[in-house]
């Protein structure tokens, strides 16, 4: 699971622990654990929702301003599915 590169040190520090992604079917699993710096993020929780629901309190915890903001960095690919990623860093 990649992130913006301004955004990995929060990740690292916990304070980033959920993230917003557009994909054409789920991309991690829970329980996986992903390398990011010199220690891994792994997988707490992944779920489908509608883009709807996506809150700006959403955008906010995953480190985005606003909806705006997270929605430029959110779509990869031809993806047209919403998914929360629950996440926590591990140290390496």
């Amino acid at each position: 699971m990649q992130f913006r590169k301004a955004l990995r040190p929060r990740v690292q520090s916990g304070e980033i622990t959920l993230s917003v992604r557009i994909w054409q079917s789920p991309r991690v699993k829970v329980g996986g654990r992903y390398r990011l710096g010199g220690g891994s993020v792994e997988i707490d929780e992944v779920r489908e929702i509608g883009l709807d629901a996506v809150s700006p309190e959403m955008a906010r915890e995953s480190g985005f301003e606003g909806l705006v903001d997270l929605f430029k960095t959110a779509k990869h690919g031809a993806g047209n599915r919403v998914f929360v990623v629950r996440f926590h860093y591990v140290p390496g």
